[in-house]
């Protein structure tokens, strides 16, 4: 009887220490506010895995570097997931309907990931436009999700 709860013990610390074990996955949404629908939305995925310390270099005085031997280009993956999303303007201003049509869209992806078995963890945004009367640039949004 002592080894049967043993090894029910035993298995169930095995469990325990794979259920420890977190992986967290970005998922971005880029959302054009470029006039005219001449600007490109989407919702990005990567589905490369890629790792960030065939990037990273170290300084040990805080002057010497040797990020200029790490190349851009090999940083850059080739496969992921390319959701078409629309543009928040239309040809005469802001589009309520494209804005319903994106948090529709982006509201099914977030609930596929959830049927997926991830939880949002957070979510980070921000816009990037180049100043005063500038009717171009774009509204990004981090969905961060973990499992």
């Amino acid at each position: 009887m002592k080894k049967v709860l043993l090894i029910i013990l035993l298995a169930g610390l095995g469990l325990t220490e794979m259920k420890a074990q977190v992986e967290y996955k970005v998922v971005t949404v880029v959302e054009s506010i470029v006039p005219m629908g001449l600007g490109r939305s989407r919702i990005v995925e990567a589905t490369s895995p890629i790792d960030y310390q065939n990037f990273t270099t170290s300084r040990s005085d805080g002057k010497d570097s040797n990020q200029g031997k790490v190349k851009r280009g090999d940083a850059k993956i080739d496969n992921m997931n390319e959701t078409k999303l629309l543009n928040f303007y239309s040809g005469v201003g802001l589009n309520f309907q494209n804005i319903a049509s994106n948090d529709a869209l982006i509201t099914s992806m977030v609930n596929k990931m959830a049927k997926d078995g991830w939880v949002l963890f957070t979510v980070n945004s921000g816009v990037e436009s180049a100043g005063y009367k500038d009717n171009a640039g774009i509204f990004i949004t981090r969905f961060i999700f973990k499992k």
